[in-house]
């Protein structure tokens, strides 16, 4: 059984995996916003505030709902969805912008910055900020401002100054660099709203209890639905907040499965994928230890992913420690197999995902026809594809 309790330590370590690896300016802040974040926890007044927020603005809970046609199509295990992507903001990325933007307006800051990917992020921070009257700054590399033109779009109505990163890969890699720049530049009265289970301590911590909603909702409905726990969870995993979201509430039953899914972009060779469990090895990136994708002299590996979201060098500790510790398998699936899912949902259950759930989606397809059918699959459906239909239009001929 995996000791859950002693995890992370007070240096926000899980295992060898976390920690604190920051420029000096970031020291502060971040015990500041330790302190700030382990206070609200405690206090009944921040819980309710984002329980209200949640619920009335966002959407939750979101439903469990029973892909009953792609059960039949598939034949095995019964396949439940947790429509994420039935939140506002189409994803589940505003469960830790709401949680992130009290916490700021707790510290007095008046400015906040983020980085994104797929867009979804920016788009919950650009949102939120919008919503409580804040200044909000996106960083998004340039490659990705191509290809979700759509978000790009929706921060800029909601008011947010979107700055395109152009250099390197002009990936997430590089947004969150330029976030950290901005933030140690104007940390006096700036939060940086970090999208994912990654960075420095508390980041990881903080966004996995902000994205557990996921979790604690899917097991009390699985139980009213089914009586019983489900067999396997699947998730997709870049930087990991939806998966760990997911994960967290069932690590202790045993019975329990979890598997993760990265980007396998064009396949599992140097710079033509985003799948770190299977091609790559410890090392520190932006703020924290964990499985990056690098080469023999620790230099970052350019990442390839037909989802922006997917595409990035590094994993969230809490996965890593997950992995190591055999308690959720972590696999992959091609951007080819992720196209073929992202159609197989649209045109059998009528739900167009994200393409960063539609590699989880892959993973489903693959194993639900080896299980049983009394057996029992929750795949997290972390966002619609709405942003994606441009750039799969220019794939694949419909």
């Amino acid at each position: 059984m995996v000791d859950t309790a002693s995890v992370p330590d007070a240096a926000g370590r899980f295992g060898q995996y976390g920690g604190r690896y920051v420029p000096e300016t970031l020291v502060h802040p971040l015990r500041e916003l330790e302190e700030e974040y382990f206070r609200a926890q405690k206090d009944p007044e921040f819980q309710r505030e984002l329980d209200y927020y949640l619920r009335e603005f966002c959407g939750r809970p979101t439903p469990l709902y029973h892909a009953q046609r792609l059960t039949e199509n598939l034949g095995g295990a019964k396949i439940y969805l947790k429509r994420e992507d039935l939140l506002h903001t189409g994803a589940h990325k505003i469960n830790n912008a709401m949680g992130q933007i009290l916490l700021a307006k707790r510290m007095g800051k008046t400015r906040i910055i983020a980085e994104t990917g797929a867009g979804q992020h920016g788009v919950a921070t650009a949102t939120v900020a919008a919503m409580f009257g804040l200044e909000c700054v996106v960083y998004m590399g340039a490659h990705d401002c191509d290809r979700q033109r759509l978000n790009v779009v929706r921060m800029q109505m909601l008011g947010a100054e979107v700055i395109a990163v152009e250099t390197g890969q002009q990936t997430l890699k590089e947004a969150v660099n330029e976030a950290m720049r901005d933030w140690v530049t104007n940390v006096r009265h700036t939060h940086y709203i970090l999208g994912t289970a990654y960075g420095a301590h508390p980041y990881p911590v903080m966004v996995r209890n902000f994205q557990r909603v996921i979790g604690d909702e899917a097991r009390r409905q699985i139980l009213e639905k089914e009586e019983v726990l489900p067999d396997l969870l699947v998730a997709c995993v870049g930087g990991g907040s939806n998966a760990i979201g997911l994960f967290y509430p069932f690590i202790e039953d045993k019975g329990v499965a979890m598997v993760g899914v990265e980007a396998g972009g064009e396949g599992i060779e140097p710079e033509k994928h985003a799948a770190r469990f299977q091609g790559g090895s410890v090392g520190v990136l932006q703020g924290t230890r964990s499985f990056l994708l690098q080469d023999e002299h620790g230099q970052i590996q350019s990442t390839q992913s037909v989802s922006a979201g997917l595409d990035y060098a590094a994993v969230g500790p809490e996965h890593a420690w997950l992995h190591d510790q055999s308690r959720a398998e972590y696999t992959y699936a091609t951007d080819e197999k992720a196209l073929e899912a992202f159609f197989k949902l649209s045109k059998i259950e009528g739900i167009i995902p994200a393409l960063e759930s539609s590699h989880a989606i892959a993973e489903v397809i693959a194993c639900a026809p080896q299980m049983s059918s009394d057996q029992i699959i929750i795949c997290n459906l972390s966002g619609r594809g709405d942003k994606d239909v441009a750039q799969v239009a220019e794939k694949i001929e419909l």
